[in-house]
C-alpha cells in the first residue's frame, strides 16, 4: 500500500499530463473509485483546480485556477527548466524586470533538485559558454536532445573522447548561441579544430580513451565558434567586397555575421553566411555601406529583385 501523500503526488503528476477518466486513474493508482474521489477532494483542498465532467467522454482534468499551486516536474522536465534558466541568466531574455524573479525561481529549483539531477545541470553549466545576443533577423531554431548535451558535458569534464556521428573527437567546450549548440572539439581523423553543430549529430557515444588537453585554437572559444559559423557553418555563404575600411566594417557587424579581411585602405572582403540568401541580403542592407557581391550568383539575382521592387515602390509613391 502506498501512502496517501505518495498517491496524491502520483495523481497530481498524471493530471498534469492530460485529462483522464476516473477508471483510468483508479487503475493507474490501483485504488477504488471511492478512494480516487477522496484523493481528488484532497487535491482541491490544497488549491489544485481539478475539474470533473460526467458522461462517456468525461473525466478529470486540471483547469486554470485563481492561484498558482505547486507544480510537479519529472526528471527530464526539471533538468530542462534548470538549463533554460541558466541560459537566460545572462540577461538576454529581453523582458524588463524579469531577472529578480528568474533568480528566485532558479534558487528554489536548485534547492530541491535531487543530487543525480543537480550533477547533470552542474556538469552542463560548467562546460558551457553563451554567445552574444543578436538583434534583428534570427535563424531558425535547431533543438538538441537533452541527453546528447548531458553526454557531451560528461565527456568534457572527464576528458574522454566521443564518437559524434562518424567523427571521433576530443570534446573541449559547449557553446550556446541563438538557441543553437556547438561543440568545440579536436577531430582526430583530420587533426583539426572544429565547431560542430550539435543539432546535426544523430547520436553521441562516449569513447574509451582519455586525452591530455591541447593548446586551444583561441583563448576565447566563443569568438572561435562565431568565426567558424561565419565562414563555414551556414547552409549558404557569400563573398562581398565592402567599399569601406576593414576597421569600419568590423565595428558595425556582429562576429557571427562575417569574417572581414582588408583589401586596401578603402575596401575589405566580407565572408558571410546564413541559412537563407534572404538573411544575407538583410545583413548587407543593415551595413549601410556600399558593397559589391562577388559570390554566389543567386545572391546577386536576389538583390537585383529587391532593387527592382524598391525602385518600383519608390516610383509609385512619388
Amino acid at each position: 500500500m502506498t501512502s496517501t501523500t505518495t498517491r496524491l503526488l502520483r495523481l497530481l503528476s498524471l493530471l498534469q499530463e492530460h485529462p483522464y477518466c476516473g477508471r483510468e486513474l483508479a487503475e493507474h493508482l490501483d485504488v477504488t473509485g471511492r478512494t480516487l474521489r477522496q484523493d481528488i477532494a484532497r487535491l482541491r483542498e490544497l488549491g489544485y483546480p481539478v475539474h470533473a465532467e460526467r458522461g462517456p467522454i468525461g473525466g478529470y482534468r486540471l483547469s486554470q485556477g485563481t492561484t498558482m499551486p505547486p507544480l510537479l516536474l519529472d526528471d527530464e522536465e526539471a533538468v530542462a527548466v534548470a538549463v533554460a534558466m541558466d541560459q537566460a541568466a545572462d540577461g538576454s531574455t529581453g523582458i524588463a524586470g524579469i531577472q529578480d524573479s528568474l533568480e528566485r525561481a532558479h534558487a528554489k529549483l536548485a534547492r530541491i533538485l535531487p543530487k543525480r539531477l543537480q550533477r547533470k545541470v552542474s556538469a552542463l553549466r560548467a562546460v558551457t559558454d553563451v554567445g552574444p545576443a543578436v538583434t534583428g533577423s534570427r535563424e531558425p531554431d535547431a533543438p538538441v536532445p537533452a541527453e546528447i548535451l548531458a553526454t557531451l558535458a560528461s565527456a568534457i569534464r572527464a576528458t574522454t573522447t566521443v564518437h559524434a556521428g562518424d567523427l571521433e573527437c576530443e570534446p573541449y567546450r559547449l557553446i550556446s548561441w541563438q538557441r543553437r549548440w556547438y561543440l568545440v572539439a579536436y577531430a582526430l581523423e583530420t587533426h583539426s579544430w572544429r565547431a560542430i553543430p550539435v543539432a546535426g549529430l544523430a547520436a553521441v557515444t562516449l569513447g574509451d580513451r582519455h586525452f591530455a588537453s591541447r593548446p586551444l585554437p583561441d583563448e576565447d572559444l566563443v569568438a572561435f565558434v562565431l568565426r567558424e559559423i561565419a565562414s563555414t557553418g551556414w547552409r549558404v555563404h557569400a563573398r562581398v567586397t565592402v567599399l569601406a575600411p576593414a576597421e569600419t566594417v568590423i565595428a558595425r557587424i556582429n562576429p557571427t555575421v562575417g569574417v572581414v579581411e582588408p583589401l586596401d585602405n578603402e575596401s575589405c572582403l566580407l565572408l558571410t553566411g546564413a541559412d537563407r540568401l534572404e538573411t544575407i541580403a538583410i545583413y548587407l542592407s543593415m551595413l549601410m555601406m556600399d558593397f559589391r557581391v562577388d559570390d554566389p550568383p543567386e545572391l546577386v539575382a536576389h538583390i537585383r529583385t529587391l532593387a527592382r521592387r524598391y525602385t518600383e515602390a519608390t516610383q509609385s509613391s512619388s
